[in-house]
């Protein structure tokens, strides 16, 4: 069973067993005449002898598949459903899709054939639908006489349609007849690792985007710096790259690997806080309270050379990672930690006066801060977003309009409810700490997150805590991230880590492609999980 599955029976045909060929058809007169062992002379009728008809199978209406996530409708037939055989073509009705076309044909031991109008036994054809305005990650499967059609309105679609046949054939399954018409729930499905403080290996994480990928999840975070460590090569900054670190080749691998699974990496290189790592390099820009102390991870707004710094990394990697999402995080700056900010860091507070007015504050600077970095991605045609407590109450400098929330907790500092944020109209993706966050360690009050509680009480429009935020903002609220966050780095192995994310991801998958309760129970769905692996 799957959640909201629609299940209809095409118009004309019985719910009883209906007589089909051995094709799955429907019978002709001629099968459909007499049972078998009976002949036509024993009818009321007394027509003339015939011979006596072979048996002919009969179907019951199909069932729903069985996927992660649930698809979201498929209307029954009666058939045999279809089954990959060595021989069958993979054929594809438009180029753009000979991605798609070519790696599902090899998932399942497939012949790839490219553009082709015939028709043969067995094939598996995609094609892009002309439905101008349909969402473009939607799909329609149609299962029926021995073939297998997916058609959508823009490649993704048809990439998750292939990835619905995956599934349903895994394991020596069958894609059952029917119909499937299946689309997101939410237009932000993602992953989020912190690879600033643990390093993984691009083979480890290339293995996260086929997971994701076959999951259906839509973005990958890569929160790279930070304080313990700046894990991808920089040609501008060279000496702020940690040790242990990617390569720029193995992350384009990575970033083309997730493009070809329609997947966008964002990328987040935090700041003004969380910039230890860069700070170590250039120690002259490390914030230092009025007692001359310095504050950790911090770096001081105040001098002209810290913007150029970052804007140099932002303008780097543009090129590095080319999807229309950018991550700028603005989360725990110290600065803003303490009781009275102005009289903490004075160099600060004089700053922000001449830049913003004689009464901007401390947190004034820091969200034009942000707004300066949003502005330096935009000019590549990012999409900028940020932590929650990035955003200050009653500042006389707002965040710019476009500035996505990513809405984490609710314990920082003058703690802003998820409401103020939606109510002000600004659009929000929810990595709520309590339900999606997976700390190494367990730190503070952070515990493991599971799957079954995700499953069974988070839904996208649960942003902080356990309690939903009213209905109306649904919108507004473009989806969810699960995160891995490695305070403690060697808490975990990387192996230990993909196997403690294993259900948490299938259940945050299942619940940002239909937020609605679903039809399975945890154990059921936890067996369909072990049975699709």
């Amino acid at each position: 069973m799957v959640a909201v599955v629609v299940v209809t029976v095409a118009a004309g045909v019985s719910l009883g067993l209906l007589a089909t060929r051995d094709d799955g058809g429907p019978a002709g007169p001629e099968q459909q005449g007499s049972a078998p062992g009976t002949s036509q002379a024993d009818s009321p009728v007394g027509r003339r002898t015939s011979p006596t008809p072979s048996p002919t199978r009969s179907y019951p209406l199909s069932k729903a598949p069985q996927t992660i996530p649930a698809v979201q409708s498929h209307t029954a037939a009666r058939g045999p459903g279809w089954r990959p055989a060595r021989g069958e073509r993979v054929v594809v009705s438009d180029a753009e899709l000979a991605d798609e076309g070519r790696l599902i044909a090899g998932e399942l031991g497939l012949t790839y054939a490219g553009r082709k109008d015939d028709a043969r036994a067995g094939d598996v054809r995609l094609a892009l639908s002309e439905d101008e305005g349909a969402n473009p990650e939607s799909y329609t499967m149609t299962v029926r006489g021995g073939r297998v059609a997916i058609s959508g309105p823009g490649e993704s679609g048809v990439f998750y349609g292939t990835r619905t046949l995956k599934q349903e054939v895994a394991g020596g399954g069958t894609a059952p007849e029917g119909v499937v018409r299946d689309a997101p729930a939410k237009p932000v499905r993602g992953f989020m690792l912190d690879i600033a403080r643990k390093h993984f290996t691009a083979d480890w994480i290339e293995d996260r985007v086929r997971e994701l990928a076959d999951l259906k999840f839509n973005q990958l975070g890569l929160h790279f710096s930070d304080d313990q460590g700046f894990r991808i090569e920089s040609d501008s900054h060279p000496e702020v790259v940690s040790r242990q670190h990617l390569t720029k080749a193995q992350v384009r691998k990575i970033v083309q690997l997730a493009e070809s699974r329609h997947i966008t990496v964002v990328p987040e290189i935090d700041s003004p806080g969380h910039l230890g790592a860069v700070i170590a390099a250039h120690p002259d820009l490390q914030l230092r309270n009025v007692n001359g102390a310095a504050t950790r991870g911090a770096i001081d707004i105040s001098k002209p050379e810290s913007a150029e710094i970052v804007d140099d990394l932002l303008n780097e990697y543009a090129g590095l990672f080319p999807g229309g999402q950018w991550h700028l995080g603005g989360d725990e700056y110290q600065a803003l930690v303490v009781s009275d900010p102005e009289a903490s860091y004075p160099q600060l507070a004089t700053a922000a006066r001449e830049a913003h007015g004689s009464g901007a504050t401390v947190a004034d600077l820091a969200t034009g801060w942000l707004n300066d970095r949003a502005e330096t991605v935009r000019a590549h045609d990012r999409t900028p977003r940020a932590w929650n407590d990035g955003f200050f109450r009653n500042t006389s400098v707002q965040p710019d309009k476009d500035i996505q929330v990513a809405y984490w907790t609710g314990k920082e500092i003058g703690a802003r409810v998820p409401v103020e944020y939606l109510s002000a109209g600004r659009k929000v993706v929810n990595y709520n700490d309590e339900f999606l966050y997976y700390v190494l360690g367990e730190p503070q009050t952070f515990v493991y997150p599971t799957g079954e509680r995700i499953y069974e009480q988070w839904t996208p429009r649960v942003l902080r805590g356990t309690v939903a935020v009213p209905a109306e903002y649904d919108g507004q609220i473009l989806g969810g991230s699960f995160a891995v966050w490695c305070d403690l780095a060697d808490s975990q192995t990387q192996a230990q880590v993909a196997a403690g994310i294993r259900m948490p991801l299938r259940a945050t998958a299942q619940k940002l492609w239909d937020a609605d309760q679903p039809q399975l129970t945890w154990a059921r769905f936890r067996a369909l999980a072990d049975r699709l692996d």
